[in-house]
């Protein structure tokens, strides 16, 4: 099975956002990646809901949004207004992360968790059924443009033999320094979508670049 392709649109051109929503349109990427930064949670600040309902009025492909955020309950429903396909919390920022969950289905998105480097996934062991994805962070959140983290791999694994286990449909996505290079591996190890910023908006053809990407197995 080919991987799903979802470009960071927070690598993209902002002064010429439009345009690069179009240009994801006529590629293979399957998804839109939102990263929503609060500076609190990560130390950094992206966007919000007005940048993203502009988003959607050319997105032709589902959004999936990533909220980097505290207290991310507040605005689940805000943010499925917004054209939310899938909404991902961070299980560091979730007191009742069930409850969060439960919050997100009711809107009728698809419910992910995200998961930073340091973070077990033997954390999601209770939840796991309940969820559609796990977003594995492969560098630290709150920037783009860092250097994989090799233990990623041994995650994958570890993640992949839990959603077997406790009979889950959970996709896994990494999120951060995912290139040509590392794609196979990630792949190989359980991984089914792909989260790219850089390597996909720094390149000479952006469009070949998700190609490449979508076509790595091959």
């Amino acid at each position: 099975m080919r991987p799903i392709i979802a470009p960071s649109v927070l690598a993209s051109d902002f002064a010429n956002l439009q345009s690069e929503v179009e240009m994801l349109n006529k590629s293979q990427a399957d998804w839109l990646h939102i990263d929503i930064m609060d500076g609190r949670f990560v130390p950094n600040i992206s966007f919000g809901f007005p940048v993203m309902e502009a988003i959607k009025k050319h997105a032709q492909k589902p959004m999936d949004v990533h909220l980097m955020i505290v207290e991310p309950e507040l605005y689940i429903e805000r943010f499925r207004d917004a054209g939310a396909d899938t909404i991902s919390v961070h299980i560091e920022a979730c007191n009742h992360l069930h409850r969060t969950i439960q919050q997100i289905k009711a809107t009728g998105a698809k419910a992910g968790v995200a998961v930073n480097p340091h973070t077990s996934v033997n954390l999601l062991e209770d939840v796991i059924p309940d969820l559609d994805l796990v977003c594995l962070m492969s560098v630290n959140p709150g920037f783009g443009g860092q250097k994989f983290i090799e233990n990623t791999y041994r995650k994958i694994e570890s993640l992949k033999n839990l959603i077997i286990a406790r009979n889950s449909s959970a996709l896994i996505e990494i999120d951060g320094g995912v290139n040509e290079q590392n794609a196979p591996l990630l792949l190989e190890k359980g991984a089914d979508v792909l989260v790219a910023g850089n390597f996909v908006f720094s390149a000479a053809d952006p469009i070949q670049t998700i190609t490449n990407l979508k076509n790595v197995l091959k």
